[in-house]
């Protein structure tokens, strides 16, 4: 703040020192009285030295508006309205099981039609009319031919869509494609004329940089909220290519679908998900990037869905517990856990304990990057995989395929009379798949100690463990044979190879009384 003095007080302040100087041999003769007297008398005004003070003012640059953007892109914002049939089953889904799988011809079933399952519907003689629910999200225009963006969990089960534009106007749409794994839709709006739209952004906005979200929270549509990108390459558990962008700018339910801009008006995310212990918004939201939607539609436009390339391999981070366990100098690269049978992977010679480095020359570190890599590729494509080996470096060139649906979780059961045996330095209690009743090879976790060190990496009973070290077990006395080897060895821990479901993947459990052993 900068403070100006008042001229007119510096003037008067002094005058009054020139009169007052002039009278000092007045005053020094006994005539002070009339001294003060005179200058009292004398049209003369005393002001205080002081400044006066002016209201603070901070010379900072202005806030942005956001008016000319909002007016350019809120056309081309629109809310979907899905419907979807309420199937047989949910709709039953509150009557009790022994009442709901009674056979059709079941002395009771002639009740039932009469008045009414218990918990269920009331009594009908005539075949259930259909019913169906309603749900809301928001999407935008692409084309000016009416391909509308939104995501896949907005339209998921929805037999009827329509499309609300910013004036009002009700569309129906169609939908041409969706994909489940990063979330995206697209529609198809029908008609003659020609819609307003917006382009995906070529340029990763900077953390820090100004966005403005378009949707239809609540039903209520048209809605902007403003905000800045927060972070970048989020993962937030939804799925093996999370790579999202995090913004603050309110997003709350509806938005899903939604377009977020940049100050120039192309979309830099479309907005997906948030993070709420109430359900509103807490100012963190999650979009998916222009460069991944760019691509996803393309494909959705072109072919109805999404390909691919696919490598075959379940695939876990590379601890430091795991490169300890391994003599790793480093956490680099990606550990294969298992290879599926009849994959690329390997028909390559890829196997379970192998740590890809590198894809094509570009270092992949953690699963979640090299999924993306691959990912990128189309189906068919020769890749060039390095990839550690006890010890050694090798390469592979691997032809890609194309992602299979997705198998039924496989289950496993325990026998609860099961001899068992325990292996104190794990904190596990261990059987024979023989003895636990289970059609699989390996060892059975049938008990886990809560203050072990398994249980503090995450072991629980009905996990099969398959190797130690490398070495396939098929008894409780292999394992611990194996355990010891290591702690001999002096390793810090031990890596077990472990199945769960349909999942496998290496553990590295610590050796108590190892761990400060260099």
């Amino acid at each position: 703040m900068k403070l100006t003095k008042n001229a007119s007080s510096n003037v008067i302040s002094l005058s009054a020192a020139n009169f007052f100087s002039k009278r000092r041999s007045s005053l020094l003769n006994g005539t002070m009285a009339l001294a003060i007297v005179g200058a009292m008398a004398a049209p003369l005004v005393l002001a205080p030295i002081t400044a006066q003070a002016e209201p603070v003012r901070v010379n900072a640059p202005a806030m942005p508006s956001f008016v000319a953007l909002v007016e350019a892109v809120q056309p081309t914002v629109v809310s979907v309205r899905v419907r979807s049939e309420i199937k047989e089953e949910d709709r039953l889904s509150g009557v009790p099981p022994m009442f709901r799988d009674m056979p059709k011809d079941h002395p009771l079933q002639k009740f039932f039609r009469e008045y009414g399952r218990p918990g269920g519907d009331a009594p009908q003689k005539k075949a259930p009319r259909k019913r169906y629910d309603q749900s809301q999200g928001s999407g935008f225009f692409i084309s000016d031919d009416g391909f509308v963006v939104t995501n896949e969990h907005v339209v998921e089960g929805g037999t009827e869509f329509t499309i609300v534009t910013s004036e009002g106007d009700e569309l129906d749409a169609t939908l041409v494609g969706s994909d489940k794994r990063s979330d995206l839709a697209l529609l198809k709006v029908e008609g003659k004329e020609k819609f307003e739209y917006v382009a995906f952004a070529e340029d990763t906005p900077s953390v820090g940089e100004w966005v403005v979200a378009v949707g239809n929270p609540f039903g209520l549509g048209g809605t902007v909220t403003a905000g800045i990108v927060s972070a970048r390459g989020r993962d937030i558990g939804a799925g093996i290519y999370d790579d999202f962008l995090q913004i603050d700018a309110s997003v709350n339910r509806g938005n899903s679908g939604g377009p977020a801009f940049n100050v120039k008006g192309e979309v830099v995310g479309v907005n997906s998900a948030i993070v709420s212990p109430s359900g509103g918004n807490v100012g963190i939201a999650f979009a998916i990037p222009a460069a991944t939607a760019k691509k996803i539609i393309s494909d959705l436009k072109e072919d109805g869905a999404v390909t691919r390339g696919w490598l075959g391999v379940q695939i876990q981070p590379v601890t430091k517990d795991i490169a300890e366990s391994l003599g790793l100098e480093n956490e680099n690269g990606t550990l294969v856990a298992e290879t599926q049978e009849g994959t690329p992977a390997e028909k390559a010679g890829f196997t379970a304990g192998d740590i890809i480095l590198k894809v094509d020359g570009k270092e992949v570190n953690g699963p979640r990057e090299l999924a993306k890599v691959i990912a990128g590729y189309e189906p068919d494509t020769d890749v060039e995989i390095t990839y550690w080996r006890d010890g050694d470096i090798k390469t592979a060139t691997v032809t890609l395929g194309t992602i299979p649906d997705e198998k039924k979780k496989a289950s496993v059961t325990k026998n609860k009379d099961a001899n068992t045996a325990l292996v104190d330095s794990l904190g596990l209690e261990l059987a024979t798949a023989e003895q636990a009743g289970v059609d699989e090879e390996g060892v059975v976790v049938t008990k886990v100690a809560p203050d072990g060190p398994a249980a503090d990496k995450g072991l629980a009973p009905g996990a099969i463990i398959t190797e130690v070290a490398g070495v396939t077990v098929k008894t409780p006395t292999d394992v611990a044979e194996q355990v010891e080897k290591a702690r001999e060895q002096g390793r810090k821990a031990v890596l077990l190879r472990v199945t769960r479901g349909e999942n496998t993947l290496f553990v590295a459990i610590p050796l108590e009384g190892n761990e400060d052993k260099e």
